[in-house]
């Protein structure tokens, strides 16, 4: 197994004018997560982390929505 199959995925979504300093804060944290655009019309995002980091990155995004208004897009 490659190491993108081990990867954990979260898809969310923010208003696109606050998509950029989202980025830089997720990827400000020492391999921590990777956001990557997933559907750009619909401002689809899709972040990359190690399965044993879920809880670090719920607290983030947890700390995080009320200045993003993020919200989670359900994947199959």
């Amino acid at each position: 197994m490659c190491a993108i199959e081990r990867m954990q995925t979260i898809t969310l979504t923010m208003p696109p004018e606050r998509i950029a300093l989202f980025k830089a804060i997720v990827e400000s944290y020492d391999n921590l997560a990777t956001l990557r655009t997933d559907d750009p019309q619909q401002h689809h995002l899709k972040l990359y982390f190690s399965p044993e980091l879920l809880s670090e990155i719920e607290a983030l995004l947890d700390s995080l929505h009320p200045d993003f208004v993020i919200s989670r897009i359900a994947t199959d």
